[in-house]
């Protein structure tokens, strides 16, 4: 059916039914795309910064509820006392005074403003803390547009996909290589922006291995939304395990297509960008070391198949709008030569 038709359809039918039904069934719909456990969920904490942040909220939430109820029901009984009637004077008693009023809510919103501020400074100066002396040490480098994450005492380094220990504290030094971007894993913590020359910290404790979804929260060019990331959260010997895969030499390809792809790599422009270990030292682009690995292409974009991966070699841009990758002018069978040698990176 054209778009045009079927708008006009449901429009028609919308039209058609009360304003009472109409208004059930937008609530109706809207309540559907609510969840509260949802992938990019800020009430789900699943780090002991995330719970200190939804504490503060959970007070402000509270407080906010109470002074709705005390101003509703205190206007709902102006509106009945003062309503008029046949026979009451047109202008009630008018009071041009009162002390104990003008106090009570002068030292109210004050008091308010204490209970909320007291428990706001205890975490901002919790999230602003020196790191423990065991924790995970990372550079966030924050590009357009796609995350580069290296843990320097580990000697890892790989991109869109961060791994972390649960239960060990992790700190995460943020810097923008050219744009302001902002580090945001709603579920795991608060946002934190990623100026370029500035270093900002964010440390928090990863409490429940599992995959977290990440994206970047400040405009930074075209392809913005399309910088996602994934956090996963290891289980301590999971994580030993990913380590020790990071830091392992490349297995050599067997003959055939991989073969291939490998020496196609080797002669094309991708050495002057992107890094495999014994192949290619470029700085520009993600590490591909382990790039079979990962689970997604293009900072969180799509799933790494063969097809995706060569699509993504021909022409990068038609995939994420403005992408700094240039097309490199493959044809389809060296592009799929290169994705199959790129997804047996391990």
């Amino acid at each position: 059916m054209p778009i045009d038709r079927a708008r006009g359809t449901l429009e028609d039918v919308m039209r058609s039914v009360s304003p009472a039904l109409r208004g059930a069934l937008a609530l109706t719909l809207g309540l559907g795309g609510c969840a509260w456990d949802a992938p990019m969920s800020t009430v789900a904490p699943r780090s002991d910064l995330a719970r200190d942040i939804l504490h503060v909220y959970g007070i402000i939430t509270w407080i906010a509820v109470a002074i709705a109820l005390i101003v509703g029901i205190t206007l709902a009984w102006v509106i009945v006392r003062f309503r008029d009637r046949p026979g009451a004077p047109r202008m009630p008693p008018q009071t041009r005074g009162h002390t104990a009023l003008e106090i009570g809510w002068t030292i109210a919103p004050a008091i308010v403003l204490l209970v909320i501020a007291i428990p706001t400074i205890q975490v901002i100066f919790r999230t602003q803390a020196a790191p423990a002396r065991d924790a995970l040490e990372i550079r966030v480098l924050g590009r357009q547009w796609w995350w580069e994450f290296r843990y320097p005492k580990l000697e890892v380094v790989t991109a869109n996909e961060l791994h972390v220990p649960a239960g060990r504290p992790v700190a995460l030094t943020l810097d923008g290589p050219d744009v302001i971007h902002s580090f945001w894993v709603p579920v795991l913590g608060g946002k934190r922006d990623v100026v370029p020359g500035r270093l900002n910290r964010l440390t928090f404790t990863a409490e429940v291995p599992g995959e977290y979804r990440g994206q970047c929260a400040e405009f930074c060019g075209a392809s913005h939304a399309n910088m996602g990331m994934r956090v996963i959260v290891d289980a301590p010997d999971a994580f030993a395990r990913w380590v020790a895969a990071q830091k392992a030499d490349p297995a050599e390809p067997a003959a055939g297509p991989a073969a291939d792809g490998k020496a196609i790599f080797a002669r094309s422009a991708c050495v002057g960008c992107h890094t495999i270990r014994g192949v290619s030292g470029g700085l520009l682009g993600p590490d591909l070391t382990t790039f079979g690995s990962r689970r997604t292409l293009a900072a969180g974009l799509l799933p790494i198949t063969v097809d995706t991966v060569a699509a993504w070699l021909k022409d990068p841009s038609t995939l994420k709008p403005d992408a700094k990758m240039p097309a490199l002018g493959l044809t389809d069978a060296q592009a799929r030569a290169i994705a199959t040698y790129l997804i047996g990176l391990k």
